[in-house]
């Protein structure tokens, strides 16, 4: 069984909606049959700049800052219910492109799931930013990628196309925003749903695929 995790580095409701499918796995029978593939999607693919999340979403939905930070604020609790510690106050939006590109080499040296973790921890407990080639190779150096690795990486055009390809494909499965999960191609959940819809959509494609 193949899922392919559509999701974005500065998206909050990402990394919920990854504790909750590694929770669902955890009680999957068929856990260890299970690969997960992350595909990129970009929530602002035209940002040019880093500034301040709240100030970026205020002018985004034209709505005052503090009901941005009550917005935050409500997402902070939500995570906190997955064992997440967000800190929101603080964080910065911008291009995460190149980002993208770095999650989709790691899987070629095994260690993409734990550069997504790393990013998503900096990023969201930390407040730490993803945006700059300093940025990436301290998140990288963090889990034990070499530094020279990440350079390589981010000075060449690798994986550009596979980034603008994933978002492609998203469109084309019917995604309008992240996370979407989508199980052997045919089962897709939309949104960081609760663990229910994980474990209901993880046993009925297992069962339909083995019938």
């Amino acid at each position: 069984m193949i899922i392919d995790v559509w999701s974005d580095v500065v998206c909050p409701w990402c990394f919920i909606g990854k504790r909750r499918l590694e929770k669902a796995l955890s009680l999957f029978e068929h856990r260890d049959q299970v690969t997960i593939r992350h595909r990129a999607f970009q929530l602002q693919p035209d940002i040019s700049s880093t500034v301040p999340t709240a100030d970026y979403l205020a002018e985004k939905y034209q709505m005052p800052t503090e009901k941005v930070r009550e917005m935050q604020a409500n997402v902070c609790a939500i995570a906190d219910g997955e064992g997440l510690c967000y800190n929101l106050d603080e964080t910065l939006s911008g291009n995460t492109f190149d980002a993208h590109r770095l999650l989709l080499w790691a899987a070629t040296i095994d260690k993409q799931d734990a550069l997504l973790e790393a990013m998503y921890s900096a990023y969201f407990e930390q407040s730490l930013p993803l945006f700059s080639r300093q940025d990436l190779i301290s998140v990288a150096k963090s889990i034990g990628i070499d530094e020279s690795e990440v350079i390589k990486v981010l000075d060449a055009d690798t994986f550009r196309d596979e980034v603008l390809a994933d978002r492609t494909l998203a469109t084309q499965l019917g995604a309008t925003g992240v996370p979407f999960f989508v199980i052997d191609m045919k089962y897709g959940i939309s949104g960081a749903q609760p663990l229910e819809a994980f474990t209901q959509t993880l046993e009925g494609a297992w069962a339909e695929a083995h019938a």
